[in-house]
This record gives structure tokens, sequence and C-alpha cells, in this order.
């Protein structure tokens, strides 16, 4: 079956008809993996702006493997959130081998892979935080979601505000390289987002961490803390939701752009 790319060429030179191209357009919307395992939205990225994301921490190795070696052939990238542990560098090898390339998230196992064919020119700026050095796995999420979108990260990890002088420079970086939007991961009671909010002129995402312990563990002291945050602008997703809120400000950072 033909890339959009290459049926669009074909009608363009008359090699097809309208009704022979738009026949091939539909069947290229749907991609159907194995036997029945997956049906990829292969439109999205095209549609979106977002990255096939493949969720791998409930599925088998082979159906991963399969689901990505077919997302990346029709879109060039796609993302693999959560993969299993034991399974992380065994599929990093496996698609390396296939020449496919694969970064993986520092502290992370969601990892971005490509086929190298994209050389596009950055579009907007993502800002991401991370409060603690145990939040930085889910700030890699939002990074790489941000980067497959096309954006420039500016990020900086461990400036929690137990050290509340660690967040100032920071921000002036963020701002100085034009960020659109800042992700900002924490866990514990989750005060950064609140306190980042409500310094920059730019919406801030806050992305509530499952770290803590005792009453309000697990990230919901956090996720509670910044659904109440008094300081305007502040979007939050849910916890530990990394790849929305890198989905959700890139999007921003590229329609300011």
């Amino acid at each position: 079956m033909s890339d959009l790319r290459t049926i669009l060429e074909k009608f363009a030179r008359g090699a097809i008809t309208v009704e022979e191209a738009q026949k091939a357009i539909a069947v290229h919307s749907v991609e159907h993996v194995g036997d029945g395992i997956a049906k990829l939205d292969i439109g999205r990225e095209m549609r979106r702006g977002l990255p096939e994301i493949i969720f791998a921490e409930r599925k088998e190795y082979a159906d991963t493997l399969r689901i990505v070696r077919a997302a990346v052939k029709r879109n060039g990238q796609a993302i693999v959130s959560r993969a299993k542990k034991r399974d992380l560098k065994r599929l990093a090898g496996a698609l390396e081998k296939k020449g496919l390339q694969v970064k993986i998230g520092k502290n992370s196992t969601t990892f971005l892979v490509s086929d190298g064919r994209r050389r596009q020119k950055a579009i907007g700026a993502v800002g991401i935080m991370a409060a603690g050095t145990s939040d930085i796995g889910i700030a890699e999420e939002a990074r790489l979601v941000a980067e497959s979108m096309g954006c420039k990260v500016v990020a900086s990890y461990d400036v929690g505000i137990a050290g509340m002088h660690r967040v100032f420079p920071a921000l002036k970086v963020m701002l100085e390289q034009n960020v659109g939007a800042i992700v900002v991961v924490a866990g514990m009671e989750g005060a950064l987002a609140s306190v980042v909010a409500s310094m920059v002129d730019v919406p801030v995402v806050g992305v509530p961490a499952s770290v803590g312990y005792g009453f309000g563990g697990d990230g919901i002291a956090a996720l509670a803390s910044m659904l109440q945050s008094c300081t305007l602008g502040l979007a939050v997703v849910n916890i530990d939701n990394g790849v929305g809120a890198g989905a959700f400000a890139a999007s921003i950072a590229k329609k300011r752009a």
C-alpha cells in the first residue's frame, strides 16, 4: 500500500484518477496490524499534529514490536510509552537492527523511534521542569512527545521549591528562549506548578507525579494541590501523564509560533 505522499504524487502527474486517489486515501487511513491486534490511526499526525503513541505497558513484546514498525513505516516516527522494563533494551535493539533510530528518555521506559528521514526546522519552544530527580522520567515523556511534534525543548530538572533559588535561573533561561508553554512535573505536594504559573505570562501545564508517601501519597496530594491552585494560567493533567502534558504544551507552542 502506498503512503499518502506517493498517492498524491501519482494523482499530480495524472497516473491515477480522482476516484482512484480517493479510494487509495480511504484505504490508507487505517493500518491493520497482525491478526486484528491493532488498527493504527495513521492520519492522526497529519490531522492533529500528534505522533502515533503506542502504550506498551500491557502489550506483549512481539505485538509492541510489530505495531511500532508499522507506525514508523507509515509516519516516519512513533512514541512508545511505558514499555515493560524487561522489554526496553530488547525492543530498542530489535528496532535499531532494522535501521531505525531510538531515543530513550532518561530514567524512563518511554522512547521515540524514527526512520531518520525527518529534518524539519523547530516550530515553537516548550519549557519542561521537574521538581525532583524522581520526577525526571515523567518529564522525559513530555520532552520526547514535544520533540516529536517539532518543538525545541528547554529542560531543567531538580528545581523544586525545597530549594527555591533553583527555580529562578531555570525560568529565566526558558523565557529568554521564548517558550510558548511550560510543563511542570512535581510530586509530593506539587507546589512548583503554582509557583511557576504565578511568575510567567505563558500557559503552564502541571503534571502531578506519583512521588510521595503516607496521606496523599502516589500523587494524590500533588493532584489536589494543582487542581486547587489559586494561580491563573495553570492547566493540570492526570497523575504521571507526561505524554499528555507534552502534547498539550507543544500544541500551544506551535500555534503561538
